[in-house]
């Protein structure tokens, strides 16, 4: 799976309620989240970004509250991929739960600009900044991980695990 978009740049310590204050909690459609995405760092945020772009940060992005919905609103904005030096780790599974890539690589923040051209490929365990011709190698993500993504997210994979097992479970019955 590779994902490929313009970078947008934030620094270390990237809170959830900076990605998705907690006030817009009551919200549930997906166009409204998407609006507030970044919002409490960048309120233009979500009329700048393209579907596909990617977001870089510094270390320990997605610290703070373990809320799902920074995780969700990201994603429903359009970015296709986050490459962080570091993530906090209710942030980096909320990600993968909801089909949303995310890589850590340490140091990245400090290579790439703003509107690099970036293409992540997080199955290989690749980003490379096009624009400057850099390339980083990391561990690929796991099979699991990579199944849930390929699927849309935690809520498909088991949906699918479970009609598989029911399927596999039927018995022929006599009457």
């Amino acid at each position: 799976m590779s994902a490929a978009g313009r970078v947008f740049k934030f620094g270390k310590n990237i809170d959830t309620d900076s990605i998705f204050p907690g006030k817009y909690l009551v919200e549930f459609d997906p166009e409204k989240l998407a609006e507030h995405a970044m919002e409490g760092i960048d309120p233009s945020f979500h009329e700048k970004i393209t579907r596909g772009d990617v977001i870089v940060a510094g270390p320990n992005f997605g610290c703070g509250s373990a809320r799902e919905q920074a995780a969700t609103t990201l994603k429903l904005a359009g970015v296709s991929a986050i490459v962080a030096d570091s993530f906090a780790r209710a942030f980096y599974r909320n990600a993968i739960n909801n089909a949303l890539p995310v890589i850590a690589i340490a140091g990245i923040s400090n290579e790439v600009s703003e509107g690099d051209l970036m293409e992540v490929d997080i199955e290989h365990g690749i980003v490379s900044d096009i624009t400057k011709k850099l390339t980083w190698k990391t561990k690929p993500a796991p099979r699991f991980v990579m199944e849930i993504i390929n699927s849309g997210g935690a809520i498909s994979y088991y949906r699918e695990k479970i009609e598989a097992r029911s399927e596999s479970r039927i018995v022929e019955t006599k009457e």
